[in-house]
């Protein structure tokens, strides 16, 4: 075996010592901390400039829907 498999194996074991539950809360804290970032946003990076002002003209609906579904699946998987 090469160091690599050494230091490798060291990390794997290291890992594995994490519980699952710790990794999913904070997989699904980033997730939540992304969403709160995202809606303090302010508009006017949002939005494109000659956009015609419809609500889906801004870019953190989407973004905020996209998020939520995630922090939805994670959470129950």
């Amino acid at each position: 075996m090469t160091p690599l498999h050494h230091i490798g194996n060291f990390v794997r074991e290291t890992l594995l010592l994490i519980p699952l539950g710790v990794v999913r809360i904070l997989f699904v804290g980033i997730l939540a901390l992304l969403l709160i970032w995202v809606l303090q946003l302010p508009k006017s990076e949002t939005t494109q400039p000659t956009g015609s002002g419809r609500w889906y003209d801004n870019l953190k609906i989407g973004a905020s829907i996209a998020l939520l579904i995630q922090i939805v699946i994670y959470s129950v998987l």
